[in-house]
């Protein structure tokens, strides 16, 4: 199973693409992980990229294709992978395509998961972490016990700085306009699966793993 993971800040993609990858036994494929390992290890491409970065630039298409290239060449994405992170724009996903058509891996799924704005808003914006344990809460969905305190240790719930609703609108609206015509462009090669991403993170596994039985 080739698949590629679409979903706004918040929508559940990560944890369901892990999910995903432990059920059909593929790797989970973050380009922003294999980014700093190649930093990390200090490979030609991750030579490359750090460059870019030191620079104050963004890393190009091109090194996050090649490193993407690389990584498919490991023995263990031979059954699949599920890439999550890229692309993010049309350009990345021709991009993408061009080199999976070359290395005779081409996507075989591009999995939507869909979350209305305003559920994604209240997901973000009510997030609070333990800052002793780490512990996460959400006051809308999940709250604690007490209010600001976490119901494992006492500690106090804090809110990440990017967390407010000016930020996260922002965000959201960036992601919007770069990734509906990613979807279109996917829709028209018959490989869009768009999945509601409300309620039971249960139920919604259950949902994705109906569509993908029947793919080949």
């Amino acid at each position: 199973m080739r698949i590629v993971l679409l979903g706004a800040p918040g929508s559940g993609k990560g944890t369901q693409g892990k999910r995903l990858a432990e059920k059909y036994g593929i790797p989970q494929i973050s380009t922003g992980d294999l980014l700093r390992a190649s930093v990390a290890a200090k490979t030609r491409l991750g030579r490359q990229a750090k460059a870019a970065m030191d620079a104050g630039q963004l890393v190009s298409d091109d090194i996050v294709v090649g490193l993407i290239r690389e990584r498919l060449n490991e023995p263990d994405t031979a059954n699949g992978f599920i890439l999550d992170g890229f692309p993010r724009n049309l350009a990345q996903a021709e991009a993408l395509d061009a080199m999976l058509d070359e290395i005779g891996k081409p996507l075989q799924v591009a999995l939507l998961i869909d979350v209305d704005f305003d559920i994604l808003m209240k997901r973000l914006t009510g997030r609070r972490t333990c800052e002793s344990c780490g512990q996460m809460y959400n006051i809308y969905t999940s709250p604690p016990k007490v209010e600001g305190r976490c119901d494992k240790c006492g500690g106090r719930l804090v809110q990440r700085a990017d967390d407010n609703e000016e930020t996260i609108r922002k965000r959201l609206e960036v992601y919007e306009e770069q990734t509906m015509p990613l979807i279109a462009y996917y829709r028209e090669q018959g490989k869009l699966h768009s999945i509601e991403g409300e309620g039971d993170i249960d139920d919604i596994f259950a949902r994705i793993v109906t569509h993908l039985e029947g793919v080949q």
